[in-house]
């Protein structure tokens, strides 16, 4: 029981970065009908500058805000010089270039900093924490992850609902004509969307570093499991994508746990298989509707 419990708290840390993946995939899918393979390649970058800040200041929160920053700056400038032209084009045009986005990134990134494996440093204790004496399996470090991503998620669903720009990029993804005739800029809303797809992305890559090593390539399972949580969830809700990356991160942790850890990859992609036969649209998306 108490293994159980170990298990199932550390899956709820880990899921929640995957939450945040998939919650930055969701967002570029709304507006653009797009998936960006590139989005944990634009992580890890994003973590590289983290982690060249930490050291030069000495101040982990430093990097933590300059890795934030990075990753909205990156992810409206990649909108807008690398996948703003291929609109109106094939679609396959865009995924292909997301997956060269994602090569030129992790090219760059071994290029700048080398392609040793890196530790990076956690903003609180990783030692585990304790309940008289039994150990929970989680540590300080873990649950500022899982607030973290919950805080962030909670802040984007309220501009989302209750401010005007959090309603323009609403309307800018549920029909782009339609705001467009209404006046919103929806290229303009499409960039937002991607800048915030970016911040999220930078948060997942300095939340999970600490707990796996730091290296060109670090993300690219992280994406897959972070794809996954999307898939179940459904890639049309934010809040499926959020349940999804627990789902799967607690599933995880339990095969980890019990059948070992090199299994994992291959139950993730298990999942996905399932949940695309059964319910390809997601298990949380909803119905649609068209009135004749």
């Amino acid at each position: 029981m108490v293994e159980f419990l170990q298990f199932t708290l550390s899956g709820i840390s880990f899921g929640m970065i995957y939450a945040a993946i998939a919650l930055s995939l969701v967002l570029i899918w709304r507006g653009t009908r797009l998936l960006n393979f590139a989005q944990g390649g634009m992580a890890m970058f994003t973590t590289y500058i983290a982690i060249e800040v930490i050291y030069h200041t000495g101040s982990y929160w430093a990097g933590f805000v300059v890795a934030l920053a990075a990753g909205v700056v990156l992810g409206a400038v990649a909108q807008l010089v690398v996948i703003r032209p291929a609109q109106g084009r094939p679609e396959l045009n865009a995924v292909i270039i997301t997956i060269g986005l994602l090569v030129l990134l992790e090219g760059l990134a071994g290029i700048f900093y080398g392609g040793q494996f890196r530790s990076f440093p956690a903003a609180f204790s990783v030692t585990g924490l304790r309940v008289g004496s039994t150990a929970l399996g989680v540590s300080r470090f873990d649950v500022f992850v899982a607030a973290a991503v919950l805080l962030t998620t909670l802040l984007l669903a309220v501009g989302f609902r209750y401010t005007s720009a959090g309603l323009r990029m609403r309307a800018a993804a549920f029909n782009a004509t339609v705001a467009r005739l209404s006046g919103i800029r929806v290229a303009r809303m499409i960039t937002v969307g991607w800048a915030l797809a970016g911040l999220l992305g930078a948060l997942a890559g300095v939340l999970v570093s600490p707990s796996t090593f730091l290296y060109p390539n670090s993300m690219d399972t992280i994406f897959v499991f972070g794809f996954t949580a999307a898939v179940i969830g459904g890639l049309d809700s934010p809040l499926g994508a959020v349940i999804g990356g627990l789902l799967l991160g607690v599933a995880l942790s339990y095969t980890g746990g019990y059948l070992g850890s090199q299994v994992t990859t291959l139950v993730a992609l298990g999942i996905l298989v399932v949940v695309l036969m059964i319910r390809p649209s997601g298990i949380f998306s909803g119905a649609q509707v068209r009135r004749v």
